[in-house]
């Protein structure tokens, strides 16, 4: 059974081609959606300049906003399957549990470093990851747990990666902000802002030349580069949105815009606010979405993926969110503007879909409970198994470094060069 939406007032905001020979689809500069926005009190007002026009415009609807009807009249990407909405509700709990676990394992002592979670941000990664053929390539940031669980990365594999064991998926040497799955095309989680647009845009690249050179036909994989709103403004975000754009890359370009990079505040950063609209500005198709609505979320990705795939190019889409919790565990989290988080926390992307999917009748209460039951066991499971997994032996600390490790740091016997008296010898005085 599909629940219904009258396409009536949605406007493909993807689709860069025309059905007729008069206009296209979509114009950036004519939509009508106003901003979402930030806090309001941080824009200046001292000053005297002539202020830009803050409003975002997008020809993409709420959910809310579109008009439900008893029959199709027409098809819409927002009709979802019973299936697929309790598949992009679980794929959200997981999310969900997983981080608010993170936070207790945190305070526990049993994760160090940065940990960065992504409490209300859930319907970006569902919306457009659980879309993806195993052969995509997603490639993500330093808050970067989630994404490796909706790419289908097990919860314990991920877990025991944030404890630093063994039987994490990089073997604990990646901890929470470098997420690597090669079997899963997780091409990793980065540190520094910007730095995994040019492995995406590399990803991209090679499925391009395999389909295109050496003629793999049925090579049409797509990557994803997911990365926040502090990002736009490096130079790494515009040369790769050229390189995309010039030779029509089948990749994705992700702006998850939670409004704020650590403690400043997007609109005070940025001289356009508006993400999307660099997106024309290199011949690409530029969309901006509401982030906190995984079905709208989740309609722009299916257009996004599916023009990459068909070779069309790429698209930027910006998915305007709200992180519930401070920039990592380690914020208080003192800046933000309580009325702001208020606002964002009355807007829980998992409570509106969990609304949307009862009041349509495609799932009752009982089963929504089964799924969180599910999930709450996974979860303590993985933190079971993550506890009780070794820790790194110290021959391995070397490991995945160089390309041969043996020749560097680790002799032919296996062990450290250090450790062998005449490894200083002659040296002791540099």
């Amino acid at each position: 059974m599909a629940t219904a939406y009258s396409p009536t007032n949605f406007v493909n905001p993807l689709s860069i081609n025309t059905r007729s020979h008069d206009k296209p689809l979509f114009d950036p500069l004519k939509t009508t959606t106003s901003f979402l926005g930030s806090t309001h009190k941080l824009r200046p007002t001292s000053l005297q300049f002539n202020q830009p026009d803050t409003h975002r415009r997008s020809a993409v609807v709420a959910v809310s906003d579109v008009v439900k009807e008893k029959k199709v009249k027409s098809s819409s990407n927002l009709l979802i399957t019973k299936e697929e909405g309790l598949e992009l509700y679980e794929d959200m709990i997981l999310g969900r549990a997983f981080e608010d676990m993170c936070a207790q394992m945190y305070y526990r002592g049993k994760m160090f470093g940065f940990v960065h979670l992504y409490n209300g941000q859930e319907a970006v990664s569902t919306g457009f990851i659980r879309l993806l053929k195993k052969e995509d390539s997603v490639v993500s940031t330093y808050r970067d747990h989630v994404h490796a669980l909706s790419k289908g990365v097990p919860a314990c594999e991920v877990m025991s990666e944030l404890f630093g064991r063994t039987t994490g998926c990089c073997r604990g040497q990646g901890g929470s902000m470098h997420m690597f799955s090669k079997e899963h095309n997780l091409l990793g989680g980065f540190a520094f802002i910007g730095e995994g647009i040019p492995v995406a845009t590399g990803a991209a690249f090679s499925s391009k030349y395999r389909r295109e050179v050496l003629k793999e036909a049925d090579c049409d994989h797509v990557t994803l580069a997911f990365f926040g709103d502090g990002t736009c403004n490096n130079g790494q975000f515009f040369e790769c949105l050229n390189m995309a754009a010039l030779w029509k890359l089948p990749i994705v370009f992700v702006v998850e815009n939670n409004l704020w990079a650590i403690g400043m505040s997007h609109l005070r950063a940025t001289s356009d606010p508006q993400i999307y609209k660099k997106g024309p500005a290199f011949g690409m198709p530029g969309v901006h979405v509401d982030g906190m609505d995984v079905l709208k979320v989740r309609e722009v990705a299916q257009e996004a993926i599916g023009r990459a795939r068909r070779g069309e190019g790429p698209t930027l889409v910006e998915c305007e969110t709200y992180r519930f919790r401070g920039h990592s565990l380690a914020d208080p989290d003192e800046l933000r503007d309580p009325d702001e988080k208020a606002r964002y926390a009355a807007r829980d992307p998992i409570t509106a879909l969990k609304k949307h999917l009862i009041e349509s009748k495609l799932a009752s209460e009982a089963e929504l409970k089964a799924i969180e039951k599910k999930i709450e066991e996974v979860v303590e499971d993985a933190v079971e198994f993550a506890d009780a997994s070794p820790h790194p032996a110290r021959s391995q600390l070397l490991e995945n470094v160089f390309a041969d490790p043996k020749g560097f740091g680790i002799g032919p016997d296996g062990r450290y060069r250090c450790e062998d008296p005449k490894f200083t010898e002659g040296t002791a005085h540099v």
